[in-house]
Parts: C-alpha cells; sequence; structure tokens
C-alpha cells in the first residue's frame, strides 16, 4: 500500500476505536483519487476497512469483526456552492458546522438538523439520522442529488450530479445515506438546498401529562399551521414538553403563532407558553452516553409510543428520555448509562411487539455489544439489501459486522 498522497499513516490506538474495536492502522487520504489507491491496495491484501469523520458516532451501529484499515477523511473538505441553483458539493470530510456556516451567507441552508455536535457531511450522511426539521423538507437522504464513493475495490464510482432534474444512479446515492461505510466509502456529495426563512418562531408548550400531548398532537395534524418542525421531549424525570417550530414570512409566521397559541394552550398562564425567535442551544442534539434506541412509529401513534417506553421503563425500573419528531413518528429513547445487557433487551422486545413499530439501536454500551443483544429485529427487505451488500462489497470487508446486512462473524473470501 503506497503512502504517496497520504497526509498520515500511522498505528491504531484506543482513541480510534470503532464500538470498541482498536484499528490496526489509520490512513488520512487527501484526495478521492488517493482513497481510491488506499482501499485498491486493502482490497488486494484482504484488508477490512472501517471510516471514520469526526469521530462522534465511532459508537454508533453494531460492532465490526475487525478493523485492519481505518480511513480517516478529514483531508477531503472542500465546498462548491452553486447559490444561483441551489445546490451544493461537499467533501465528505467537510464539517457540517462549516458547511452551515458558508450556506447562511448567501442566505440558504441545507433542511437538515444534525443528531450530533462536531460531526462531518460524511459522518451525517453515514449515519443517515437527522432532527426534528425534517418534518417539511424531508430526510437527509431526499435531499442528496449526487453522490461521489470508492468501492470496496478502489473504483471511483459517481451517482445523480449537481443538477436537482438528473436522477441518473440517485437511488444508488440513497443506498449510501444511512450504510455506516459498510457499502462503500462517501468521498463527496451533492445536495439541493432550501433558502433561508424570513423569520422562525419556536413556541414551547409544558405537557403534564400524556394525554396532554395527544390531544396537542392531535391538534396539530387537523390543523393548517404546517409545522417545520414538532418535536417531544419526555424526560423520565423532570419537566415534560412539546416544541413547535413555524417558518415563513414574518407576517405569516406571526399570524399562525398567535393561532397556534390559541389552539395549544388553552387554560395555560401566559409565563407557561414560551415563544422564541430562534432555536434554542443544543437543538436536535442526542444525549452522548448510554443506549440509544431508534423507534419508529406511525405519526399519529407517537404520543402511545411515548407511554409504552415509560411503561416499559417502569418495569424494570429504569428512567427513559424519549425525544425526536412526534410529527413524522422518528423517536429516540435514551437508556441511561450502564443499564444492563438483559435490560436493553427487554425494552426492545416490548417496543417491537407493537405491530408496525420498529426499534434499532443506535448506540450500545460495550458490554451490550458482548452480551449479543440483536441491535436490529425484523428488518424488511433485508435479503435485497444482503445482495446489495454482496454485489458492492463481495468479501465483505467494510465494516464487517456493523450494519444489518452482515453478523459480527461475517469476514467472506472474495470470489
Amino acid at each position: 500500500m503506497t503512502r504517496q498522497g497520504i497526509e498520515d499513516v500511522r498505528a491504531g490506538g484506543p482513541e480510534d476505536a470503532v464500538c470498541g474495536v482498536v484499528p490496526t492502522h489509520v490512513a488520512r487520504p487527501r484526495d478521492t483519487e488517493t482513497l481510491g489507491r488506499l482501499l485498491a491496495g486493502a482490497a488486494e491484501r484482504g484488508r477490512s476497512v472501517a471510516v471514520r469523520g469526526g469521530g462522534t458516532a465511532q459508537d454508533w451501529g453494531g460492532r465490526p469483526r475487525t478493523v485492519d484499515l481505518l480511513v480517516d477523511t478529514g483531508a477531503l473538505t472542500w465546498i462548491d456552492h452553486d447559490a444561483g441553483d441551489l445546490v451544493v458539493e461537499v467533501g465528505a470530510g467537510t464539517p457540517v458546522a462549516e458547511l452551515t456556516a458558508t450556506l447562511a451567507k448567501a442566505g440558504q441552508r441545507l433542511s437538515v438538523d444534525p443528531v450530533r455536535a462536531g460531526g462531518t457531511v460524511g459522518g451525517l450522511l453515514a449515519t443517515g439520522v437527522c432532527g426534528p426539521r425534517r418534518l417539511r423538507t424531508g430526510t437527509l437522504r431526499n435531499l442528496v442529488i449526487g453522490m461521489t464513493v470508492v468501492r470496496a475495490d478502489g473504483v471511483v464510482a459517481r451517482s445523480g450530479g449537481r443538477v436537482v432534474k438528473n436522477v441518473a444512479g440517485y437511488d444508488l446515492a440513497k443506498l449510501h445515506t444511512g450504510g455506516y461505510g459498510t457499502l462503500g466509502v462517501i468521498a463527496s456529495a451533492a445536495f439541493r438546498l432550501h433558502p433561508l426563512p424570513p423569520a422562525l418562531r419556536l413556541i414551547e408548550l409544558p405537557l403534564p401529562s400524556l394525554a396532554h400531548a395527544e390531544r396537542r398532537l392531535t391538534l396539530l395534524r387537523a390543523g393548517r399551521a404546517v409545522p417545520a418542525a414538532v418535536e417531544l421531549d419526555w424526560p423520565g424525570q423532570g419537566r415534560s414538553r412539546l416544541r413547535v417550530v413555524l417558518e415563513g414570512t414574518s407576517e405569516g409566521v406571526r399570524a399562525r403563532t398567535a393561532d397556534l397559541v390559541t389552539a395549544l394552550a388553552p387554560g395555560l398562564p401566559a409565563g407557561e407558553v414560551g415563544v422564541r425567535d430562534a432555536l434554542p442551544p443544543g437543538w436536535g442534539l442526542l444525549p452522548t452516553e448510554g443506549t440509544l434506541i431508534r423507534l419508529s412509529v406511525p405519526p399519529a401513534r407517537s404520543a402511545a409510543a411515548v407511554a409504552r417506553a415509560a411503561e416499559l421503563g417502569d418495569a424494570v425500573g429504569t428512567d427513559l428520555r424519549v425525544t425526536g419528531s412526534a410529527g413524522a413518528g422518528a423517536l429516540v429513547v435514551a437508556v441511561p448509562p450502564g443499564a444492563s445487557a438483559e435490560v436493553i433487551g427487554l425494552l426492545l422486545e416490548g417496543l417491537r411487539s407493537v405491530p408496525e413499530w420498529s426499534a434499532t439501536v443506535l448506540r450500545a454500551e460495550p458490554h451490550v455489544h458482548e452480551a449479543g443483544v440483536d441491535l436490529w429485529g425484523e428488518v424488511p427487505g433485508l435479503a435485497v439489501m444482503r445482495a446489495i451488500k454482496d454485489a458492492l462489497d463481495p468479501g465483505h470487508r467494510l465494516a464487517p459486522g456493523r450494519f444489518v446486512t452482515d453478523g459480527p462473524d461475517d469476514l467472506r473470501e472474495e470470489p
């Protein structure tokens, strides 16, 4: 494996661990071509490969069976912004905060709420998880219009493009979003953008009970406010709340805010209802400790999902926090650090027992991995997903075991 064009090659250490697995080597390619040569060399030697962006989600997903080489994308940083066409192409190692600041100068944004501070664009894509404002503009996958990926054999593949109507290979780009780097290494991506809204209002209401939450969510679904986000925050202990974000023209937002406060907060003292013109610090960010369970439910069942999680938490003696987009039915159950693998298993079993609900583990503590807890549950279309994995990575060398497409012991001889 040549070191030409690679900024740094070194031995891996504990700080480089992927779900507790320390890589043998860490390499930092400076461009896409070098990344291709790096992966080609790894393929020739049968080396397993994982990817790191900002390092904020290295404990997400399953525990890989082995990591011979960790690819650090930190040098793949560039932004090519076409403001006139509302399109941007970005290197995978570009910090999300840097992209956000660059787009804001042109009055535009990538309409995604990151759930981790300090992440990169590649990491955002690899995990595929976004925050509450997905309600109006869709998930991150819906915003990708093109992608450059380096395959397991080192071949550079491009799909889609920089034009919103150019959909050639569009589904291929979607495949890699949320794939944890198990289908290829993302080198860059192109996104469609949205203008920054002229005005924003955040309405925050207390939730004395789950019955209040159910009534208010029902009113929101039946109304015409068209919120950009509906975030439910239900901690095991402390103040539960509902946050509604409105975006648009100043006059329109002002009128919609007044109507919503009247509809959602009858009888509440004025001091109990918060209205502000900016999102609070830490908006959309998930807890950084403990186990995180991603819970997907029909939007109309969001309050019922919170009730079910609270009931299960009481049954196992654990205070859970449930947060996320109640409008989209995309919730996260946060389990405090130290909860046993048995408790995690019981929580997953209880959540998965409800038809049409899906519960997967975003992040687990080491003892949960060691106990072999099923992180994924029943996955619709799993046979198709595994067939795609076999086609794109026949030897299952890309982060083997980190995603549902293969198990922790699945490392194969390439044909």
